[in-house]
């Protein structure tokens, strides 16, 4: 797989995003979904060079909030999560058996989020800046879980899903940070033997990925830089933006 220079400026600049992702700014990570197509064109292999990527940023960011998962907003989603992952591996062994075209699929990725940011926005209308950290009901666990799942197995784009669960929660920005940051790094481990079985994490892939971690690692930095210095309210309206920017950038993938 031979890269020109400008594909590997923007591989960097998109594992960079990773990292900032994964330590301080949720959901920036959702730009490098379409923007890899343009670094690794085969859009079945383009996401085997983001999940390791991304499982080094995963390391980062559970070293730096470890502390603060909130770990009963997690295990309720993780059976659903395995239902999600089951059926985006039959939406994949789909796309290869029938030739249907894997833009349906995020597409639909698309609609689910911009359903959910709907959702959320009204919630955030309804109870005001001042609501309180709440928990999930099993219908929201179930289709949050489910939706992640499929997501994450489609087009590692689980991030807008998650993100407006937690948000969902009211949760402080520390625990909204831990507590992903430990679903992520759980479910992308999990994801890597099944990447494998399906060939879209090869050697090339992970040569590739060997020359582009020192950028995870510096938008690790940075993104606790810039963590630190963002406010809770500001938090939060960066993390629906970047969900609405992500319905975009899947529906015109």
């Amino acid at each position: 797989m031979i890269l020109e220079p400008w594909q590997w400026a923007l591989g960097l600049l998109c594992a960079c995003m990773n990292g900032v992702a994964k330590t301080g700014v949720p959901g920036l990570g959702i730009l490098v979904v379409p923007l890899m197509l343009y670094v690794i064109v085969d859009p079945t292999m383009s996401p085997g060079v983001v999940l390791p990527l991304l499982c080094l940023a995963d390391l980062f960011a559970v070293l730096y909030y470890r502390r603060h998962a909130q770990w009963n907003r997690v295990l309720t989603l993780v059976p659903w999560v395995a239902v999600g992952l089951g059926f985006g591996m039959i939406g994949l062994w789909a796309v290869h058996r029938y030739q249907i075209s894997d833009v349906l699929l995020t597409k639909a990725i698309g609609v689910i989020v911009l359903v959910m940011i709907v959702m959320q926005v009204i919630r955030k209308w309804k109870s005001g800046d001042t609501a309180p950290p709440t928990a999930a009901s099993p219908l929201k666990a179930a289709l949050f879980g489910i939706a992640t799942g499929f997501a994450t197995c489609i087009a590692n784009a689980a991030g807008p899903v998650m993100n407006l669960y937690l948000l969902s929660m009211a949760l402080p920005k520390s625990e909204f940070m831990g507590t992903g940051a430990w679903f992520f790094c759980v479910i992308n481990l999990v994801k890597i033997p099944l990447f494998v079985y399906q060939d879209r994490i090869t050697a090339e892939t992970l040569w590739i990925d060997l020359w582009l971690a020192p950028a995870v690692i510096a938008g690790a930095f940075i993104g606790r830089w810039l963590f630190t210095r963002i406010p809770q309210a500001l938090f939060e309206k960066i993390i629906i933006g970047l969900a609405f920017v992500a319905t975009i950038a899947l529906f015109l993938r």
